[in-house]
């Protein structure tokens, strides 16, 4: 397995590592449950140096990126991040990413890890000129997130940058954080404020202890994979592989609001202009158990008697204390409190529509 450069700091910790898509992670130190609720009550600090970047500079980047992503990036400044779908011609998905505008003509493309090569040889592929240098940098960076209702204090005694000066999806380069020049952006994935943090990956683990020392009187824990995962899903952020597959698209996926057909020509815009228009055959929906059980991916939704779809994600919200899922299913039964009912281990077990985000 691949390791980060915390791998050692994860096993002093404690950390359960675990095969995380070929990386060897931490997927709880204390316990999940224990790991979530610090984040949404206090801060948690996870290890997400797996993540891809991937580097896109030269004349002509912005209108190469506009052509691969659904999302218009044609009026982002610098220091700005735009969250965007990048779709096949077919409308499914490659990959969703963050794209951060570094400077004039140059931009890093945060990507998933288990994506990150098909991701680099996707756009290397499809770009036909000579202008443009698509490198992936990966191995270059070291990236932690700090997330929680704490994480601005915490991280405020590392750095004389003013951090409420960052917005949403807003970023800094090269300021000094714990003695680090660092790429701070207000970004994440657990529904709460915080940043994520990018450093040259060998100064990974002097940051991880600052971060840490300096959170330890309010409480900041060291988080894992797991409760990085349950907090995504209270918030009902999509996880590639699950809500986003090359066989489901952004709109089925009610990401719609991410995809801009009138920004002119870009990979998969004609059925995904369509499905906007016409609307799509299923959609990606809420729901909450009304009988015992725990709903997890792939299980099967039926309704009527008949199979109307599946589940992405599901599992008990620890926050909300509630058996939760999101299922893709026939959008004649999205309509909120719809009775639907999944199949678990042989039974049908009911539940109904709900909305979301849950958290």
């Amino acid at each position: 397995m691949k390791r980060t450069p915390l791998y050692e700091i994860h096993r002093e910790l404690g950390g359960k590592i675990i095969d995380f898509g070929g990386w060897a992670l931490p997927v709880q130190y204390t316990g999940i449950i224990k790991e979530h609720h610090g984040v949404r009550t206090c801060a948690g600090l996870f290890d997400v140096s797996h993540m891809g970047e991937i580097l896109i500079a030269g004349n002509g980047a912005k209108e190469y990126i506009q052509k691969m992503v659904t999302n218009d990036i044609s009026n982002m400044v610098e220091g700005r991040v735009v969250y965007s779908p990048m779709c096949y011609e077919n409308g499914g998905t490659v990959d969703d990413l963050l794209i951060y505008k570094l400077g004039e003509e140059r931009y890093l493309l945060v990507v998933n890890a288990s994506n990150t090569q098909k991701d680099f040889e996707w756009l290397r592929d499809n770009y036909h000129g000579h202008d443009l240098s698509i490198m992936d940098v990966s191995e270059s960076y070291g990236l932690l997130a700090i997330q929680g209702p704490a994480s601005q204090d915490i991280l405020q005694k590392l750095t004389p940058e003013p951090l409420e000066n960052i917005r949403f999806f807003r970023f800094l380069q090269d300021i000094d954080v714990g003695g680090v020049k660092a790429l701070v952006s207000r970004t994440g994935y657990t529904g709460e404020d915080g940043f994520e943090i990018y450093v040259p990956a060998h100064q990974a683990v002097q940051l991880w202890n600052e971060i840490l020392d300096a959170g330890t009187q309010e409480g900041l824990v060291p988080a894992g994979l797991g409760a990085r995962d349950t907090l995504r899903f209270e918030a009902a952020l999509p996880l590639y592989g699950q809500e986003l597959t090359p066989e489901i698209t952004p709109v089925e996926a009610g990401l719609g609001r991410f995809v801009k057909p009138n920004k002119g020509e870009f990979m998969g815009r004609d059925v995904l202009a369509e499905q906007m228009e016409a609307g799509t055959g299923r959609k990606l929906v809420g729901f909450e158990m009304l009988d015992r059980g725990i709903p997890r991916t792939g299980y099967r939704v039926e309704a009527d008697g008949k199979d109307i779809g599946f589940v992405t994600s599901g599992g008990m919200a620890p926050t909300l204390r509630k058996s939760l899922g999101l299922a893709l299913i026939d959008r004649s039964y999205t309509d909120l409190d719809t009775e639907i009912f999944i199949e678990m281990r042989g039974r049908t077990q009911k539940a109904k529509v709900i909305d979301t985000p849950f958290y």
